[in-house]
C-alpha cells in the first residue's frame, strides 16, 4: 500500500506542475548522458538567457528511491527565468543500486554536460540539488574522484554548488531502509563533509528552521567547516517557519513570498557567474523541443 507521505509527495509534485508556468523555456527531452532508461536528461534552454549563460545541473531528492526528472520542471522553469539554462538528469535509484552509484550516475551526467555533447557549449556548470541530490551534488563538488573517474575535473566542471535542505553529514543512520541504501563498507564515504579539505568553488546552503526532514544542522555544519579551511565564498541561509518539501517550493510563483530564495540563488548564480570557453564540439544532434 502506498504510504500517506507518499501520496502527499505525489499530490505535491502535480500541484507545483500545474501551477508552473509552461513558457520561458525550450525543452530538449530524454538526452542520454549513459546507457540505460535512468541515464537520460531534460535540458531547458532559457528564452531570455543572461549573458555568458550559465547552465544549472538540479539533482532531485527522493530518498535515494524515488524521484523522475519530469516532476521538476517547475525547478527548470524557475532558473530558467533567471536567465540561466538547466539540465534535471534522471540517475539510478535503490533497489537497483546502492551507494555510490546514484553518485556515479550524478558525475557522468556532469561530464556530459561540461564538455557540451548535449549543446554544443563547452562550459564550467552550477550543481544544485535538494535533499538526496544536494547530498550528490556536494559528493560531486567536494569528492574529486567522481569527476575524475567520469573524465572530468572539478576545477574545470564546477563553477559553484547549491545545496536546499540537504544532508551532507548524517552518521549513523537510524533508519533500516537507509542502512541498505548505503552498504556498511562504503557508508563512510557517503558524508559530503567527510571530503572538506581545503579549497572549493563558491557555495550556497539554504535550509528553513521548520524542516523535521533533514536537520537544518546538516546545513550549518557544513558551511562552518568550509570556512574553517578559508572558504570565503560560503553563503548559508536559513529561512523562518519554512519546511523541508516547503523550501524548494518556494520557487513556485505562488509561494516565492514565503521565502527569498530565489532571488538569493539569482544573486550567487550572477555573483560567481564566468564566461564559458569556446566549444571545440560540434552541436549534438537531439529531438526537437517540447
Amino acid at each position: 500500500m502506498l504510504s500517506l507521505s507518499y501520496l502527499w509527495q505525489d499530490a505535491a509534485l502535480r500541484f507545483a506542475d500545474l501551477t508552473s508556468p509552461k513558457r520561458g523555456y525550450q525543452r530538449i527531452s530524454d538526452i542520454a548522458y549513459g546507457v540505460g532508461p535512468r541515464r537520460k536528461l531534460d535540458l531547458y534552454k532559457s528564452e531570455s538567457p543572461r549573458e555568458n549563460t550559465p547552465l544549472v545541473v538540479f539533482f532531485y531528492g527522493g530518498g535515494w528511491d524515488s524521484g523522475k526528472k519530469a516532476d521538476y520542471r517547475f525547478v527548470a522553469q524557475a532558473f530558467t527565468a533567471l536567465g540561466c539554462d538547466v539540465a534535471i538528469p534522471d540517475y539510478r535509484l535503490y533497489p537497483d543500486v546502492h551507494f555510490p552509484q546514484f553518485v556515479e550516475d550524478g558525475a557522468k551526467a556532469v561530464a556530459f554536460l561540461a564538455s557540451g555533447k548535449a549543446d554544443g557549449l563547452r562550459r564550467p556548470v552550477f550543481l544544485a540539488g535538494h535533499s538526496a541530490g544536494a547530498q550528490i551534488a556536494f559528493l560531486l563538488t567536494l569528492d574529486r574522484r567522481y569527476l575524475a573517474k567520469a573524465g572530468s575535473a572539478v576545477e574545470t566542471a564546477v563553477q559553484g554548488a547549491i545545496g536546499l535542505a540537504g544532508p551532507y553529514d548524517f552518521l549513523p543512520l537510524e533508519e533500516e531502509r537507509y542502512k541498505r541504501v548505503f552498504p556498511l563498507e562504503t557508508r563512510a564515504a557517503s558524508q559530503p563533509i567527510a571530503f572538506v579539505e581545503g579549497p572549493t568553488p563558491p557555495v550556497f546552503l539554504a535550509t528553513g528552521t521548520a524542516d523535521r526532514t533533514v536537520d537544518p544542522a546538516n546545513s550549518e555544519r557544513l558551511a562552518r567547516k568550509l570556512r574553517s579551511f578559508g572558504n570565503e565564498n560560503v553563503t548559508h541561509v536559513v529561512y523562518p517557519k519554512i519546511g523541508h518539501a516547503e523550501l524548494i517550493g518556494t520557487l513556485l510563483p505562488l509561494l516565492q513570498r514565503r521565502a527569498p530564495l530565489l532571488a538569493d540563488l539569482g544573486g550567487f548564480i550572477t555573483a560567481y557567474s564566468q564566461p564559458p570557453r569556446p566549444s571545440e564540439e560540434p552541436i549534438r544532434e537531439v529531438v526537437p523541443a517540447t
